[in-house]
């Protein structure tokens, strides 16, 4: 009655005409247990605990909600992602397969690069991002979408990357960060509230017990974190590995390769043994993933520096406030596992956050610090056969201010900066110096290692007769005196002035 009286007054006082009234804003407003729809989100959407709950969360807010899930080479059953998804009340889904544009728009300049961050991670998780935030942008523009939204944690690298993705493409976009507001986080302090939330909502659980650390895969590589891994001390178990072999079981013998380069990146990869070739980008990082992987290369268990001041074994699971259970990583967790040599009950209560932490204490001696692994075969493979052909080809000056630039390159992936004015500007700098670096590496994949075998390029810089110590060539080793006399100039002097040749 309420309805058709505002309805009828509406009418009568020909205060606004019907026609000129938004026909969906109208129903929203005429309809009983409708409200107004806060607008338009894009959300990352994995098909996981985490997404699920905030897909119907979002909805809870008033939003309407695009999920929007990449393919970027992770195993992954998509029909049930997209079923799920619907059935969770999405608007629409997109799952894109980004992997073709993964290895060619952002691997390959990674490979370009050498880009590597404090000496041993290859960046796999970081230069994914980029990739997936752009295209989450490309969907919220075509859609008319005022919002993205996505489930990183609040301590992560994560939130970085994809937020700074975004405000670069998309200016005027506002992002909704669940995990960041505390609405959200302080109702879902752990597993547990996710579980009860998603049961109580009709959203489909995992059957299954989860492992006690957290794992993102993709093309590149697959990291593992958290839970049993917090502890920098912990071993990584045998069985955590999913990507690439134990070097002690592989094959006793090596698959030797050719791995032919243009312009910096890889053209076509064969097989020496079994005359088998790849050369197309996909088919080539492909293969090379299943060749280290048989052989047990790329692992690796580092310690880092995060964006935001945090050292990291790779990554942590938390959320902002939320601690995690030493034992397993998951607050809330039920069963039991192996922890410190002793059988650790994991919580099966919530407990406040300044008792977890407590108990996080006699993990590590910082509350913040977290522990993980990479397993990287094919992009290890790469960046061995590709060092090599860049030195073989590369002006040794020109090399020396590529090395410095790609240690800013490597950073600005890491921290979020692939969309920035200086990450653009280095990457056209060191695509430049990729211009004559093409040729062949052969090279060995055996038990955990890469041997190059060796190299051969029409670009070469390398001069055999010269540098031969059986034919003088082009050459007069009397020259060697002046330049030996004029670098020691500078030397001279600064022991002479500073005293430091006196017999002491």
């Amino acid at each position: 009655m309420k309805h058709a009286a505002l309805f009828q007054s509406l009418r009568q006082r020909k205060t606004a005409s019907l026609s000129h009234i938004n026909h969906s804003l109208l129903l929203h407003l005429l309809t009983p247990g409708l409200i107004m729809s806060k607008g338009t989100v894009v959300l990352a959407y994995s098909g996981g605990l985490d997404t699920s709950c905030i897909l119907v969360w979002l909805k809870e807010q008033g939003y309407d909600v695009i999920a929007f899930l990449a393919n970027i080479g992770q195993e992954e059953d998509f029909d049930a992602a997209h079923k799920k998804a619907v059935d969770l009340g999405a608007k629409k889904i997109f799952i894109e397969d980004l992997r073709s544009e993964f290895v060619e728009d952002f691997i390959w300049p990674a490979v370009q690069a050498n880009a590597v961050y404090e000496d041993r991670y290859l960046l796999g998780t970081a230069v994914a991002r980029p990739c997936i935030g752009r295209r989450q942008v490309e969907i919220a523009r075509k859609e008319g979408a005022q919002f993205v939204s996505h489930g990183a944690t609040g301590k992560g690298n994560d939130q970085i990357r994809f937020e700074l993705t975004c405000y670069a493409l998309y200016p005027e976009v506002k992002i909704i960060a669940p995990w960041r507001i505390p609405e959200f986080y302080n109702r879902f302090q752990g597993r547990k509230d996710l579980m009860e939330y998603a049961q109580k909502r009709g959203i489909p659980v995992p059957v299954t017990p989860k492992a006690p650390w957290s794992m993102d895969a993709n093309l590149m590589h697959i990291s593992y974190e958290s839970g049993i891994l917090e502890n920098p001390k912990s071993h990584g178990p045998a069985d955590l590995y999913l990507m690439t072999k134990n070097p002690e079981d592989a094959p006793n013998t090596p698959d030797v390769l050719e791995i032919e380069f243009g312009n910096g990146v890889p053209v076509k990869v064969t097989n020496i043994k079994e005359s088998q070739s790849k050369d197309s980008p996909l088919e080539i990082f492909l293969y090379l993933n299943e060749i280290g992987g048989k052989h047990g290369v790329g692992r690796i268990d580092i310690v880092e520096n995060r964006s935001i001041g945090m050292k990291s074994r790779e990554g942590v699971n938390c959320r902002v406030c939320r601690a995690l259970c030493p034992g397993c990583g998951l607050p809330g967790a039920s069963y039991p596992v192996i922890y410190s040599g002793q059988a650790h009950p994991c919580f099966s209560e919530r407990r406040d956050g300044l008792s977890v932490r407590r108990l996080m204490a006699n993990v590590s001696s910082d509350e913040n610090a977290a522990c993980g692994i990479y397993e990287t075969p094919g992009g290890t493979i790469l960046l061995k056969a590709h060092l090599d052909i860049e030195t073989f080809t590369m002006d040794k000056e020109v090399r020396r201010i590529k090395q410095g630039l790609s240690i800013k390159f490597s950073e600005f992936i890491y921290n979020g900066f692939w969309y920035s004015p200086e990450c653009d500007f280095v990457r056209h700098c060191i695509a430049k110096s990729q211009e004559n670096v093409q040729g062949k590496v052969q090279l060995s994949v055996f038990k955990g290692q890469v041997y190059i075998l060796g190299r051969e390029s029409p670009k070469s810089l390398y001069n055999e007769e010269l540098v031969s110590m059986d034919v003088q060539g082009d050459y007069d080793p009397c020259d060697a005196s002046g330049f030996i006399r004029i670098n020691a100039v500078r030397l001279r002097e600064h022991h002479r002035l500073q005293g430091l040749s006196d017999n002491k």
